[in-house]
């Protein structure tokens, strides 16, 4: 009988023991689940991050080619107002297309009109005139795709 006793007490503790041991194991599966989960949480972050930053490096790879072109853009814009040479002017207008198909976009700007906003804007110069309001355009200013890419330098009248 003491025989049993003891045999019956030793399978008890060791029903507990084992108890025990399940209990853990399940917090430890809990724990180890939660890390996986997060470690996959941010796995999924990392790549929709790089997938948004290779985004922008390709959108913005062009950019100082597009900067690199912009005065001679200029140049055949003036040079075509001056000459009014129909081949030149056709240059300049394929030349523009391309820029515009690449997503730049010049910044409207009205002279006599248009307020000075330091966001897309240099003030070159401060003339008589009224308050604020841009007097001349010095250099044109541009977006690439939807970005400033180039301010635009301008004269603002002051009183």
């Amino acid at each position: 009988m003491k025989q049993k006793l003891k045999l019956f007490m030793k399978q008890k503790q060791d029903k507990q023991q084992n108890d025990k041991e399940i209990k853990e194991l399940k917090v430890q599966i809990e724990d180890l689940t939660n890390k996986w989960k997060r470690a996959l949480a941010d796995y999924q972050n990392l790549e929709k991050n790089a997938a948004e930053q290779k985004k922008q490096w390709i959108d913005w790879a062009g950019s100082d080619l597009i900067l690199k072109l912009l005065p001679v853009l200029e140049n055949l814009q003036k040079a075509a107002k001056h000459l009014k040479n129909q081949g030149l002017n056709l240059t300049v207008n394929q030349l523009q297309k391309i820029l515009e198909e690449e997503r730049l976009q010049v910044i409207k700007i009205e002279s006599g009109k248009s307020k000075f906003t330091p966001e897309y804007m240099e003030c070159i110069e401060f003339r008589k005139g009224e308050d604020n309001i841009i007097l001349e355009i010095a250099e044109q200013g541009y977006y690439l795709k939807g970005k400033l890419l180039k301010p635009a330098k301008v004269v603002v009248g002051k009183k």
